[in-house]
């Protein structure tokens, strides 16, 4: 396989890399060794952030986040529900350090309004009463899983090629370039070799390892960051506590749940992103200070994701910045190959234009970035991550035939039967996580116990799934479900385990085995 541009990594920066080079007219081929957005793209808050989180620590940051923000609310609406968001102060926090909040904000020049606490409280009613300030901001949330989505089929109606599953193993490095990429493609179970004029790592986490690979260096610092989704909506708005960043300090709307969030945890290996029951217990007990409903409301599941934040030594991951760094290994004697890592899900779009500008450079291409002025179409495949659009449809239907396989999110049969048709041969090692990426499917209070069992024998009737195939996929989807569920086992979401355990344990024998758990 030969490629003018191997991108490897399919998070929001690799697709919007491959969109970015697309439009240029340059030719790209991107690899992922799992499916879209299985890094830090896929497990984070789904915050467009205004940039006033950062305007007292890292001013650079918040402008960009400001600027990238502003761009992503007019060139792709369908990912972004414009919120608004809060930043609040109670009882007990730095008064210093809120007074000097919309100081900040004016020198980074992001908007911000002051509000009176009662105000406050009566726009989102949830507010701990011991509210002393608070201050309003342009945040927002946005669906990554749409945006990755949209960007590669973008991208690929405009030539790019794509593969998921398909596992980098090492480099052949010939007279300071990489002539070969040894690629297992884990999909079919066979071995293929890329040659590409120019390589980008953009594995976010793992791009230290892919550096390694080809003999040079990045420091990656490995910050587990846990988060907790609530079975409701508990805000309009996002609400940030208005103090130095730490744990449990922003909620953030998205669709019909909020997500609370998040811890900075150095872990040693971008595979370690699994929360801890301690984590979420203390993110709970903090979070309730600002927000009292936090510490009784049902959370539905806990994840984590890996920040890749770039060293710039110190031992404290909350003073790094988040702004990103873009990486010409030249120096290092390798004079095709480009690393860009860091930075946030609000400044993809900018840490893709910043490496494609510089792989046109080294290819001698003068096409210039259109991504800053050219609207993100819409796709299919992207469309039904959006929390509410399936029961929307549902509602509409006239007559009410069509089969219902997750009640939780009223998704029908004739939306999985859609979702697997754009799948085609892209499924990977399961269709069943496939289908859970790009929809609602499985992400209700019942965490997969109905519509998993459902899903699968949909794909079995329509023979996508044969012989023993479908248990082993239900298993690995169940897994993926119990690894959230398993760190808030209190409540409600205990009641809901010990249904599922009767369900697929007792009646369908699938207990997981040891190395499963």
């Amino acid at each position: 396989m030969q490629a003018n541009v191997l991108i490897i990594g399919g998070g929001a920066t690799g697709t919007g890399l491959a969109r970015d080079l697309a439009l240029r007219g340059v030719s790209c081929l991107l690899l992922e060794k799992r499916d879209l957005n299985a890094g830090a793209s896929g497990a984070n808050h789904g915050l467009l952030h205004s940039g006033g989180r950062y305007v007292s620590g890292d001013a650079e940051a918040a402008i960009e986040c400001r600027e990238e923000g502003d761009i992503l609310k007019r060139l792709a609406p369908q990912c972004i529900e414009e919120t608004a968001g809060l930043f609040v102060a109670v009882d007990g926090d730095d008064e210093t350090f809120a007074a000097d909040f919309p100081g900040n904000c004016k020198r980074c020049g992001i908007p911000c309004k002051e509000l009176d606490p009662a105000r406050a409280r009566e726009l989102e009613p949830y507010l701990s009463e011991r509210t002393f300030a608070a201050y309003e901001v342009q945040d927002g949330s946005i669906d990554p899983f749409m945006l990755a989505l949209d960007n590669v089929a973008h991208a690929v109606s405009l030539g790019a090629k794509t593969m998921r599953n398909a596992r980098v193993r090492s480099f052949d490095i010939e007279k300071g370039r990489i002539r070969r990429v040894h690629v297992t493609d884990e999909t079919e179970n066979r071995e293929f070799i890329v040659e590409p004029e120019l390589v980008v790592n953009a594995a976010g986490a793992w791009a230290g390892e892919i550096a390694t690979m080809a003999g040079a260096q990045v420091g990656v610092i490995c910050s587990k960051g846990t988060l907790l989704v609530t079975q409701d909506r508990l805000s309009t708005r996002v609400i940030n506590r208005l103090r130095k960043p730490s744990d449990g300090d922003i909620l953030v709307p998205g669709g019909t749940v909020s997500v609370l969030g998040t811890t900075s945890v150095r872990v040693p290996s971008p595979e370690d992103a699994t929360p801890t029951r301690e984590e979420c217990v203390r993110q709970v007990e903090d979070a309730a200070k600002m927000m009292p409903v936090l510490a009784s409301t049902r959370y539905i599941r806990a994840y984590a994701g890996i920040r890749p934040l770039i060293s710039l030594g110190g031992s404290d991951d909350r003073n790094v910045s988040r702004g990103f760094s873009l990486v010409n290994h030249d120096h290092e004697g390798i004079d095709n190959f480009i690393t860009i890592s860091g930075g946030k899900l609000t400044t993809y779009r900018l840490m893709a234009e910043k490496a494609a500008d510089l792989v046109c450079e080294k290819l001698g291409e003068n096409t210039p970035c259109r991504t800053r002025e050219e609207p993100l179409p819409a796709s299919v495949s992207g469309r039904w991550t959006e929390p509410g659009l399936a029961p929307r449809n549902f509602a509409a239907e006239t007559g009410r035939t069509d089969v219902m396989l997750c009640e939780c999110e009223l998704i029908s049969r004739s939306v999985i039967e859609e979702i697997t048709r754009n799948l085609e041969n892209m499924r990977g090692r399961s269709a069943l996580n496939a289908i859970g990426m790009r929809s609602r499917m499985g992400k209700g209070p019942c965490q997969g116990a109905f519509c998993g069992p459902r899903v699968t024998s949909y794909l079995y009737d329509r023979e996508v799934l044969s012989g023993t195939r479908g248990i082993e996929e239900l298993k690995s989807f169940i897994q993926r479900r119990w690894k959230g569920q398993k760190p808030i086992m209190w409540g409600r979401t205990a009641e809901q385990v010990e249904l599922q355990e009767a369900l697929h344990c007792a009646l369908l024998e699938l207990e997981l085995t040891g190395e499963d758990e």
